[in-house]
């Protein structure tokens, strides 16, 4: 009998044998295509359909915010294990008008009702994955309307339009996601509404086979015509908070109709003149920053992509900046998050100063200071308008409650709370909580330069980092850096209470030679191969002395980049 356990340690030695180059006449052999160029508008999303969706509102007069809600929608349909109408959204938005970032902050709260008294008299000590107790309130299609009412052009009516249409005659599923919405079946299917909206005769849909959600067109039609309200007060309000007391849940008519969106200022580090921006907490993007400052003295031009040294470093860096994370990341409105010094030069110094050159560390404690399936999507218009946009129901599918006919399933983010008390990301009704989806943009001399995101849990900082290091350091295009084979961390300390001890586990993609491999083992890491957890990417460029916008999306996805 085969040990899958064994083959799957082996596969990182064995591939590089295995596999041979491309041989593409251009550019690193990893590549697997070239970069897409335009000059009048771009988007890049993880499904071809909703890319052409996000094409046809550009070349319809819209703006990038309009082309972007319209993706993001077709997204809910087309993949519902990433994303929908149940979870949240993120943005960052790049304004050609003020020459000026904005950012959007999309997430939903606890439940007023939920205490964690509860969870104490119940002796949970860690909230489920699935069923009504992770469920906190869907904060996207307010998203949509805050974006549409600063950013927008086109009527809502206009830009649902084509996921009503598609919802109602069918499209045929595409092969990654037939793959997740099967895997999704024996943990979800068992709740009420999951299978009358995502099993037509009896199964989770296969590739190519045509799927309709017609209860998710009818409720788009509801939004387009009614606004926000219609999702947060009307009818679909009501419908959401029958099903969740029927489920033994918590979240109530009041907690949709008290949500509100918060626009937030984006934050920056300089990385060697490129100027990054992440949002600030409740997500994790920070993250990136500080694995970028802890890194930018070293040469790592000099050390290479696939080098022992980079890796190692790499890894470190990762590290330092997710205890961090597990300490101080956590919803603004209960704590004072210590932004300005966690992404600060000196203290990233400070850091630096732990890592061993020659040796993994097993631990490392939090700073002292004063004081997991999701989409990522971009769009870029005619204007110079850019989005950065990511949005997510949190694990997979959500949380499987799929409330009656409105055909989407509500999100599991309420997860990722602790329920210890004393930490910043302990439970609390009305509460956000931790948030692991990021936008990410990069400016140069105060222009745009990338507007880009890896999508993906924890992997997303450290997918943000790779990118940018791979283009900045490495000199790769902006395809060539997402198709890079890439370095993912796990088994760092955890928002949720979980501490590393052992210093994790290092896992390589195929591509990194075998003599990289066995140097990180002699120098104390645990190297391994994990399937499918390298994340999302999309990205799309602007080069301002062209004017022509590059596009490039993620291969190990069903994602498509196209301009016009």
């Amino acid at each position: 009998m085969i040990n899958k356990k064994l083959v799957l340690s082996i596969l990182p030695f064995l591939a590089p044998l295995l596999l041979h180059a491309q041989d593409r006449i251009t550019g690193y052999n990893f590549a697997t295509r070239s970069e897409v160029i335009a000059q009048n508008g771009m988007a890049a999303t993880s499904q071809p359909l909703a890319t052409q969706v996000a094409l046809d509102v550009l070349k319809q007069g819209g703006t990038a915010v309009d082309a972007a809600i319209a993706a993001n929608a077709m997204l809910g349909l087309v993949e519902p294990t990433g994303n929908g109408i149940g979870g949240d959204l993120f943005a960052i938005i790049w304004d050609a008008k003020s020459q000026k970032l904005y950012g959007l902050n999309g997430s939903g709260r606890s439940p007023y009702s939920l205490t964690l008294d509860y969870f104490k008299k119940q002796g949970i000590t860690h909230i489920p994955a699935h069923g009504p107790l992770p469920v906190s309130v869907p904060g996207t299609v307010d998203a949509w309307f805050e974006m549409h009412k600063k950013f927008g052009k086109l009527p809502m009516k206009k830009i649902l339009a084509p996921t009503i249409q598609y919802a109602r005659e069918g499209f045929p599923v595409s092969e990654v996601i037939a793959y997740y919405m099967q895997r999704s079946v024996p943990a979800l299917s068992k709740y009420p509404g999951f299978k009358e909206t995502y099993m037509p005769d009896g199964k989770a849909p296969e590739k190519g086979q045509i799927f309709k959600n017609p209860y998710l067109a009818n409720t788009l039609e509801k939004i387009a015509k009614g606004g926000r309200d219609a999702f947060y007060k009307g009818d679909i309000a009501r419908t959401i908070d029958a099903y969740m007391k029927r489920q033994g849940g918590f979240l109530s008519y009041k907690d949709l109709a008290d949500h509100t969106s918060e626009w937030v200022e984006p934050v920056s580090t300089n990385y060697r003149g490129y100027d990054v921006w992440e949002l600030p907490p409740n997500g994790q993007g920070i993250a990136a920053l500080q694995i970028l400052n802890i890194l930018e003295p070293y040469d790592l031009k000099s050390m290479g992509h696939e080098s022992p040294e980079y890796i190692h470093l790499f890894v470190e860096a990762k590290k330092l900046a997710f205890e961090d994370r597990a300490k101080y990341y956590a919803d603004p409105a209960f704590n004072k998050i210590p932004v300005e010094q966690l992404i600060s030069k000196e203290y990233a110094a400070e850091r630096r100063k732990l890592i061993n050159e020659n040796r993994a560390a097993s631990r490392y404690d939090a700073g002292k200071l004063k004081q997991g399936d999701t989409i990522y999507m971009t769009v870029a218009d005619k204007d110079g308008n850019m989005v950065s946009l990511i949005q997510s129901n949190y694990r997979g599918m959500g949380s499987g409650m799929t409330p009656d006919g409105l055909g989407f399933i509500l999100q599991d983010r309420g997860e990722m709370f602790m329920l210890e008390e004393g930490h910043f990301n302990t439970y609390a009704p009305h509460k956000r909580p931790f948030h692991t989806i990021i936008p990410g943009f990069v400016t140069k001399d105060g222009k745009p330069w990338l507007s880009f995101g890896v999508m993906g849990g924890a992997m997303q900082p450290q997918g943000h980092a790779q990118v940018l290091i791979n283009m900045i350091d490495f000199g790769m295009n902006v395809q060539e850096a997402g198709d890079a084979p890439r370095i993912q961390h796990d088994g760092s300390s955890e928002p949720t209470g979980e501490v590393m001890t052992s210093g994790g586990m290092v896992y390589l993609e195929t591509g990194f030679p075998y003599e990289t491999i066995q140097k990180l083992l002699q120098m104390g890491h645990k190297v391994g191969y994990d399937l499918g957890g390298y994340g999302g990417y999309q990205a799309i460029k602007y080069d301002p002395e062209h004017k022509v916008y590059y596009g490039a999306s993620e291969a190990r996805k069903d994602g498509q980049a196209a301009g016009y």
